[in-house]
């Protein structure tokens, strides 16, 4: 009764166990939103008055690499061949 297998040894994690469940990410966690308020706390008048220029910036940021999912601007006007004239 004595013979059997342990899976988890003391000092190693179980494989159930991850960073994201453990204490140190908790802790981490803890410390990076509380840098975090008292960064942005501090520094509130340079964050929103940046803000402005940012959306400025993302207006053509996002013209010239969103166009990606619609094929460009070469087929604007263009019917596929086999549909010319037919507006049934």
């Amino acid at each position: 009764m004595t013979d059997h297998e342990h899976t988890h040894h003391e000092g190693q994690p179980s494989s159930e166990e991850s960073f994201w469940g453990s204490r140190t990410f908790i802790v981490w966690l803890a410390l990076l939103l509380i840098g975090g308020f008292l960064l942005v706390s501090e520094h509130r008048a340079h964050i929103l008055g940046i803000g402005l220029w940012l959306l400025v910036l993302a207006c053509p940021l996002l013209h010239i690499f969103g166009h990606g999912g619609h094929g460009g601007h070469g087929g604007h006007g263009r019917r596929p061949s086999g549909q010319a004239g037919s507006d049934q």
